[in-house]
């Protein structure tokens, strides 16, 4: 078999890797955030993870960066993403983290995720999610299908307050999500997801 004929051996995604001129505040971020351990530090930089792997992301200090004054007008890398194994726990973690004084940027229900996007220090957008439909093969078939994906890729804006509260109340997960879609809980807050102003 030739190397243009040979399938393509798919490798798992394992780590970021940032640069920064802020190597501690972002680590210090990422662990209230997402939970990093730091398996190793050095003046110029950090090794972190949330989980058994060596690395998930890494953070450069190295000398001779500078700020972006336009980043937000730049291509490159928009934003991770983790995803939480029900909305529960994605709604936990957002009232944990709104005590700490970090708040997401902005909320939307994307038809396949509910997603909370938040900026880090360097205004990189994290996206804390979850799925939609609690499986990777039902939310990919829809993604794929729905008509009202293919007319709304973005899909709805949402309040997280009024999610939260309805989650306290009892709503399902499953109602909350179609109501969300549907707009039921609008925000009063401009989303901001740093990119430049649309024409």
């Amino acid at each position: 078999m030739s190397d243009m004929t040979a399938p393509t051996i798919k490798p798992v995604m394992h780590h970021a890797t940032f640069k920064t001129t802020r190597v501690q505040e972002m680590v210090d971020w990422y662990t209230k955030v997402v939970g990093i351990k730091v398996n190793f530090q050095f003046p110029g930089g950090a090794w972190t993870s949330n989980d058994r792997a060596n690395h998930r992301l890494a953070f450069l200090g190295v000398p001779g960066l500078r700020e972006d004054a336009e980043k937000i007008f730049h291509t490159g890398l928009h934003h991770t993403a983790f995803e939480y194994a029900s909305l529960a726990d994605l709604l936990a973690s957002y009232a944990r983290l709104k005590a700490l004084g970090i708040e997401p940027d902005a909320c939307v229900n994307h038809g396949l995720t509910t997603s909370l996007y938040y900026a880090d220090p360097d205004k990189n957008m994290v996206e804390l999610q979850v799925d939609n439909f609690g499986d990777w093969d039902k939310s990919s078939e829809w993604m794929r299908t729905a008509p009202e994906f293919r007319a709304n890729p973005i899909g709805a804006f949402f309040d997280p307050d009024l999610v939260l509260a309805a989650h306290q109340a009892g709503t399902s997960a499953e109602q909350i999500h179609k109501d969300s879609y549907a707009g039921k809980y609008p925000t009063t807050k401009t989303p901001n997801l740093y990119l430049p102003p649309m024409p």
